[in-house]
C-alpha cells in the first residue's frame, strides 16, 4: 500500500474510533468536540481551539497529536516571537564556510501553536503560506513541509489582555474552530480526583501510523457528494450572502471546506456518502469564524442555527 492509497471505509472508521477513544481518556466528557477535531484532521484541515485558559485546549491538542502517532512540535506564541523562530534560519558554519539551514518547528507533522493570538500579526502571517500551500519560503528558497501537516492552534478570547485579532485571511485557513467549555459535573469530579493525570499513559501509545493516517485521509476524500447535496450546500452559502445581519457571506472556498469536513464526519458515522445531517453537524465549527456581523461581532449559534432551520434540504 502506497502512502496515498485509501483504506476501506470500515478500516478508516475503526482507526478513527480508536483515536477518539484514546483522546477521550485524557480530555474527559468532550466526545462531540473530539469527534469534530478528528474529522478536521481526516479532512486535511487545520484546527483552531478558542476558549478561556485552563479548560483543556492544549491538552486536547497534545492528546490528538500523540494518538495519531505523528511527530509534533509545540510553540508558545508570545509578543516577541519572530517569523524566523517559527520557520527557521540559515546559520554560518565556519568549518565548511557555508550557510546551513536549520528548520524551525513548523517543519513537523503536527504544529501545536499555543495561544496563537498572543503573537504579533507579522508572526501570525508567517503561518499563512504554510497552512495553505504546505510549504514555506525562507530566504528566497521554497521548502516543502511534511505530509501530513496539521496545525492545531489555541487562542484565548480576543477581549483578553495581550491578544491580537487573527486577520480574516488567517482565520479562513482553519477548517474548524472549536470551543471546549467547562467540563460536566462528572468529568470535573473525575479530573479533580485524579489530580489531572487520568488517562495520560494511554495516549502515549499511538493509535495509528503515519501511513495509515494518510490512507484514512485519502478514504475520506473519496466519500460521495450527490448533486442534490451540493445544491443544499449552495443554498446555505446563498443564505449567508443574503442575510441582513451578515457583513460578508461565505465564499466558494468556505463551501469546499464545509464539504471536506462533512465527508470526514460521514466516515465517522459509517457512511460512504455525505448526508444533510453531516453538513448540519459541521456547519457551525466550519463557518462561524468565517462570518462577521455588520457590527463586527462574530457569528454565533443564535445567528447560524436559524439559517440551517430555514434552508430547505431539497
Amino acid at each position: 500500500m502506497s502512502l496515498h492509497d485509501p483504506l476501506s471505509l470500515n478500516e478508516t472508521r475503526q482507526h478513527a474510533n480508536r483515536i477518539i477513544d484514546a483522546v477521550g481518556r485524557v480530555v474527559l466528557g468532550k466526545t462531540p468536540q473530539i469527534r469534530l477535531a478528528v474529522a478536521c484532521m481526516l479532512a486535511r484541515g487545520h484546527l483552531l481551539i478558542e476558549d478561556v485558559p485552563g479548560v483543556g485546549k492544549t491538552t486536547l491538542a497534545h492528546a490528538l497529536a500523540d494518538a495519531c502517532g505523528l511527530a509534533w512540535r509545540r510553540v508558545q506564541f508570545t509578543s516577541d516571537l519572530l517569523p524566523a523562530d517559527l520557520l527557521g534560519v540559515s546559520i554560518w558554519d565556519s568549518a565548511s564556510a557555508t550557510f546551513s539551514f536549520r528548520p524551525g518547528p513548523v517543519f513537523a507533522e503536527v504544529l501545536l501553536a499555543d495561544e496563537i493570538n498572543r503573537a504579533t500579526p507579522k508572526t501570525q502571517s508567517a503561518l499563512l503560506e504554510a497552512m495553505e500551500e504546505r510549504r514555506v519560503s525562507v530566504e528566497g528558497e521554497t521548502r516543502t513541509l511534511p505530509d501530513p501537516f496539521f496545525v492545531i492552534a489555541t487562542q484565548n478570547p480576543v477581549h483578553h489582555a495581550g491578544t491580537f485579532d487573527l486577520p480574516e485571511s488567517q482565520l479562513d485557513r482553519f477548517l474548524m474552530r472549536l470551543s471546549l467549555g467547562y467540563p460536566s459535573l462528572d468529568a470535573e469530579i473525575a479530573l479533580l480526583s485524579s489530580g489531572g493525570r487520568s488517562g495520560r499513559a494511554h495516549v502515549a501509545e499511538p493509535q495509528a501510523t503515519r501511513t495509515q493516517l494518510l490512507a484514512m485521509q485519502a478514504a475520506c476524500a473519496q466519500v460521495h457528494v450527490s448533486e442534490a447535496l451540493a445544491r443544499y450546500v449552495r443554498r446555505l452559502l446563498d443564505a449567508t450572502r443574503a442575510h441582513a445581519q451578515i457583513a460578508l457571506g461565505l465564499s466558494p472556498r468556505a463551501g469546499l471546506s464545509l464539504l471536506a469536513a462533512a465527508r470526514a464526519f460521514a466516515v465517522l458515522e459509517g457512511r460512504d456518502f455525505v448526508a444533510p445531517e453531516d453538513v448540519q453537524t459541521v456547519w457551525e465549527p466550519v463557518v462561524a469564524h468565517r462570518l462577521a456581523t455588520h457590527d463586527l461581532r462574530p457569528a454565533g449559534a443564535a445567528l447560524l442555527a436559524p439559517i440551517l432551520k430555514d434552508t430547505p434540504i431539497t
